[in-house]
C-alpha cells in the first residue's frame, strides 16, 4: 500500500444513489437496499465476502472481512483480518481477530490490544475485557467485563453478559439480562437493546419497554434513519418501523452480524 495516500485518496467515501442505503453484513457479503421511510426498495449483494462488521458516517463506509478492512467501494487498507469497525468522529477504527485496534491515518496506528473484540463506535471498544476507550493514541480500560456491544457517543451504553448499562458516575444499570446489542441515534433520542429477552426500545432514562416483532428470529442490529427504525434479524429479515408499525423484508442472505444505515 502507497503510505502516503491520505484517507480521502483510501476511497473511505462511497459512490451513493442519494437515498437512504441501508448496509447489511452477512456471510454472503454486503447487501445494500433501498430505503424510503419504511418502505424498502431495491436491494441486492453488493460485495461478495464473508462480513463480519460494516459501519457508516454521511458518505464514509468500512468493512470489515476475514481478509481485510475495506473502506468506500471496498478498497482494501492492509489491515489484515477484522472483527469490527467503528467511526470516531473523521477517524476510523478497526479491531482485528488478534485483539488489536488500531485507527486509519495515513496509514493504521496500532492504539493498543483488547481481549475478544466485538465492536467498536465513537472511540469506545466492546470486547470480552471490557469497554474499552481511545485516548490519543492509546486504550483505557473504563469497565465491565462480557461486552457485546457500545453506543460509544452522546450518552454511552454497553450491551454485556449479564445487563445493560449506562455510563454516568461509573457504569449504572438500566436492564438485566444477557444483551448482545445497544444502538442509540445520533441525538440520544431514540435507543433500542436486543438479547435473550428480545428486543427493547428507551422510553425515558433507565426505563425500557419490550418491543413486538414480526419474526421470531433474533435480532442481531438497530440503526436509524431521520424517519424510522431499522432493524436486522441473524437470519436476514430486514425490518423498518416509520410510525405505523414493522414492515419486513426477506433479504435472502444468512449470518447476519451488524447493519449500518447511510442517509
Amino acid at each position: 500500500m502507497d503510505h502516503d495516500l491520505t484517507i480521502d485518496e483510501k476511497r473511505v467515501y462511497a459512490d451513493r444513489t442519494g437515498a437512504d442505503e441501508v448496509l447489511v453484513a452477512a456471510d454472503q457479503g454486503v447487501v445494500v437496499a433501498s430505503l424510503s421511510g419504511d418502505r424498502v426498495g431495491e436491494f441486492g449483494l453488493d460485495h461478495r465476502a464473508a462480513v463480519r462488521d460494516v459501519a457508516a458516517d454521511g458518505d464514509r463506509r468500512a468493512v470489515a472481512t476475514d481478509a481485510d478492512v475495506l473502506v468506500g467501494d471496498y478498497a482494501p487498507t492492509d489491515f489484515g483480518p477484522a472483527v469490527a469497525v467503528g467511526f470516531d468522529g473523521d477517524a476510523l477504527l478497526a479491531a482485528g481477530a488478534d485483539g488489536r485496534i488500531a485507527r486509519l491515518d495515513d496509514d493504521w496506528t496500532t492504539l493498543g490490544e483488547v481481549e475478544t473484540p466485538r465492536a467498536v463506535d465513537g472511540g469506545m471498544v466492546a470486547a470480552q475485557s471490557g469497554v474499552h476507550q481511545v485516548v490519543g493514541d492509546g486504550l483505557r480500560r473504563v469497565g465491565l467485563d462480557g461486552v457485546h456491544d457500545v453506543h460509544g457517543r452522546g450518552m454511552p451504553l454497553a450491551a454485556t453478559d449479564d445487563g445493560l448499562y449506562r455510563l454516568g458516575n461509573g457504569w449504572m444499570d438500566e436492564l438485566d439480562g444477557a444483551f448482545g446489542v445497544v444502538s442509540a441515534d445520533s441525538a440520544d433520542e431514540r435507543a433500542h437493546a436486543a438479547g435473550d429477552g428480545g428486543l427493547f426500545a428507551r422510553e425515558a432514562v433507565g426505563d425500557w419497554a419490550a418491543v413486538d416483532v414480526p419474526t421470531g428470529d433474533r435480532v442481531v442490529d438497530v440503526a436509524y434513519t431521520d424517519a424510522a427504525t431499522v432493524a436486522v434479524t441473524a437470519t436476514g429479515t430486514l425490518l423498518a418501523d416509520a410510525g405505523d408499525g414493522w414492515r419486513i423484508r426477506e433479504l435472502g442472505v444468512t449470518g447476519v452480524r451488524r447493519l449500518a444505515v447511510q442517509e
